[in-house]
């Protein structure tokens, strides 16, 4: 692209076409989304919005606590140091109540907003202005994002996104604010990560360029040292809360070709929206010719490749490339976590995607006929013009699709179904399953099924005693068994660990009540209501119902003594 073309689509850029664009984009990403705008809290909306003191209290404590990586932000957050998302979420609370279509717009709004600076991006790295608008708008109706803008807690997805994006084009002339943008993007999702590799890609490649402004080295040492100050606490409290637990692979093989075969499933998924699905639980590479690891040699090979090769010659698209693999690393289960597959992970993997191709398209345009296609006017006409509609066939199709998959998310039960749909033998199938088997009072047929979700990572023995469903059976003696089984286990994981937060404390003594533990019950209950957090009011009378049933625990509590 010539400089006086660049310069053009910049001019234009800047003088209103943005604007437009974000309300187009808000008008459209409604329509898509109007099936979900109805549906109600859903799964952690529960847990993170409806019942977390935190979020339901704005006092001068709470909101200082939401900043305490020891505290009970990580047990609201689930596990995720993310202070920026509490504050949000007070604020939508405060605002909305339970008024659940505010809530959605407000993620599809923001949704819109990041398909902009997406937009605006792409065009700052070279890309012209027809071709950044398809990518905006395939970002915009991909069906893969609508676990991230439908689910209501995932405000922090998208957030962190806009953070990133802004951060990312105000840093070659207003480093300050940028680093500022960067820093928020951390404290809302640590996802916000994979801008901080992408700077520093095109710092690298602008070095001397001066038809691209530059990006100091300077403040992308600013930004690693943010990231530091963050990790500490970040990872601190993803210890503590245990999350990562229950991940692991059988040996390093198993590992290394699952962490390629889901690097090949997000990349089928960006391309053609094949495998989206809610609650994702694929099987892990056990096997040497496993066809995702197999189709990951093949084409993480050529974009390892293509990524060197335009990084050498100093091209903006080597820094969209990096950007999607550094988006995927943090899930790639490098570090394995439970459930390590889900649409909502792309959002942050399909930017960079999206520019990579769009600059992997121009190439191959100028090879086939000429100049620069997506980026002037000056190429065959044939050629943009098959490539936007191209373009505007996919985008038909995914909006089509996304529109569909909206609708699943104003119901939790239309949820699990497609996830039971696309994974049979993963944790919502096996719940499922369990139900239905309880309404027939078959306990065994029960027993299996929540074996069967144990062994893919299900714990919440507490949700198994509330589920109404489960009522048929829930004083079976077999069943009875198998939640004390489970209280067991969790008691083996928390009962000595130091630096639980309030919630897990919780979540100990009731463990201890299933397990006919009266003693360490009442002591954990204690220590929940010395830990810092929101809930002494409804620890101490639970605490206060168990001593009246066990007052020769009273002297014990009151003593202090250790468990």
């Amino acid at each position: 692209m010539s400089g006086d073309g660049l310069a053009r689509g910049r001019d234009l850029w800047t003088t209103g076409w943005p604007w437009l664009q974000l309300a187009m984009l808000a008008l459209l990403c409604l329509f898509v989304y109007r099936g979900a705008l109805g549906g109600g809290f859903l799964s952690d909306d529960v847990i993170v919005i409806v019942e977390n003191p935190l979020v339901n209290d704005p006092s001068p404590r709470n909101l200082l606590a939401m900043w305490d990586p020891s505290g009970p932000v990580i047990h609201a957050g689930g596990g995720n140091y993310a202070p920026v998302h509490l504050l949000l979420t007070t604020l939508e609370r405060q605002l909305f109540g339970d008024q659940v279509m505010a809530y959605h717009v407000v993620n599809v709004l923001v949704h819109a907003l990041n398909a902009v600076l997406l937009a605006a991006a792409l065009i700052a790295s070279g890309i012209g202005s027809a071709g950044a608008l398809m990518g905006g708008l395939l970002f915009a109706v991909h069906p893969a994002n609508v676990e991230a803008v439908a689910w209501i807690f995932q405000l922090k997805t998208n957030v962190a996104l806009a953070f990133s994006l802004g951060a990312l084009l105000l840093l070659p002339r207003r480093p300050l604010l940028a680093t500022v943008l960067f820093a928020l993007g951390l404290l809302t999702k640590a996802s916000a990560l994979f801008v901080l590799p992408m700077a520093a890609a095109l710092a690298w490649g602008r070095r001397g360029a001066a038809d691209r402004p530059p990006i100091s080295w300077r403040w992308i040492g600013v930004w690693a040292l943010v990231f530091l100050v963050y990790a500490v606490p970040a990872f601190g409290a993803f210890e503590r809360y245990g999350a990562a637990e229950g991940g692991a692979y059988p040996d390093r093989g198993v590992q290394l070709r699952s962490v390629a075969a889901i690097g090949a499933r997000y990349l089928a998924m960006a391309a053609s929206s094949y495998g989206v699905s809610a609650f994702q639980q694929p099987a892990a590479a056990h096997s040497w010719l496993d066809p995702w690891w197999l189709a990951a040699l093949f084409v993480g090979g050529l974009l390892i490749g293509r990524t060197a090769a335009t990084l050498r010659h100093g091209s903006d698209e080597a820094a969209w490339w990096i950007a999607a693999l550094a988006g995927f690393a943090p899930i790639s289960q490098i570090f394995p976590f439970k459930y390590p597959v889900a649409d909502r992970y792309l959002y942050f993997i399909l930017p960079g995607l999206i520019g990579g191709a769009l600059f992997a398209l121009r190439g191959l345009g100028a090879r086939l006929g000429g100049s620069r296609v997506l980026a002037t006017r000056a190429a065959p006409r044939w050629l943009p013009i098959g490539a936007l509609a191209l373009g505007a066939a996919l985008a038909l199709v995914f909006g089509v699709r996304s529109e569909a998959r909206a609708r699943l998310w104003r119901n939790p039960t239309l949820v699990f179904l497609d996830a039971a749909r696309n994974y049979p033998d993963g944790v919502p199938a096996r719940i499922l399953g369990a139900r239905r088997a309880a309404q027939m009072g078959d306990v065994d047929g029960v027993l299996a099924a929540l074996r069967a979700a144990r062994e893919k990572g299900y714990d919440r023995f507490m949700e198994l005693t509330e589920d109404p469903a489960l009522q048929p059976v829930l004083h079976a003696p077999a069943f009875v068994a198998f939640i004390r089984e489970m209280a067991g286990e969790h008691i083996e994981r928390f009962g000595d660990r130091p630096g639980l937060t309030q919630g897990q404390h919780h979540l100990l003594a009731h463990a201890y009540l299933l397990r006919d533990d009266p003693r360490n019950a009442a002591l954990a209950f204690a220590e929940a209501i010395r830990a810092p957090g929101p809930q002494q009011e409804i620890l101490a009378s639970e605490l206060a119902g168990l001593l009246a049933q066990h007052p020769e625990l009273r002297a014990l509590v009151a003593g202090g003594e250790g468990q």
